[in-house]
């Protein structure tokens, strides 16, 4: 089995209402993502002996999270705090994206994964919130 992976880089402005250090205000970050799918090679036609085409995994990853993400309020959607904020950048034109879970490293981490399975074959994904700091977020082989 083969493994390939492509970066990406979006910038995003999020918050995590209720946390007690300072990551509790309204922050930006320029957020770097790798994907890494695995697979076997093609066997024919113009991607053969490729796991897949870089230009069509670039397709995915930026159709998916890379352009919704991008300049985004990224916000949990289940916070009051969070929802009122996007319901007010929303009513003056300004881009949102909800998540289901906290906007935590960890929680995007699970939910990039789990969104860009639909599409690939996912088997990890490394989210830096800051140049020192990542989460690597793979499913447990069970």
């Amino acid at each position: 089995m083969f493994k390939i992976a492509k970066e990406f880089q979006f910038d995003a402005c999020h918050m995590l209402d209720g946390h007690n250090k300072k990551c509790h205000n309204l922050h930006g970050h320029t957020y770097r993502l790798l994907v890494e799918i695995s697979g076997e090679l093609i066997n024919e036609g113009s991607s053969s002996a490729m796991v897949m085409d870089y230009a069509d995994l670039k397709t995915i990853v930026k159709q998916h999270i890379v352009d919704p993400f991008d300049h985004a309020f990224l916000y949990h959607q289940h916070n009051v705090n969070e929802h009122r904020i996007a319901e007010l950048l929303l009513q003056m034109d300004r881009k949102v994206y909800a998540f289901p879970c906290r906007t935590t490293a960890e929680g995007m981490s699970q939910y990039i994964f789990d969104l860009l399975a639909n599409y690939l074959p996912i088997s990890m994904v490394k989210l830096w919130e800051t140049p020192t700091s990542y989460c690597e977020y793979s499913r447990s082989k069970s």
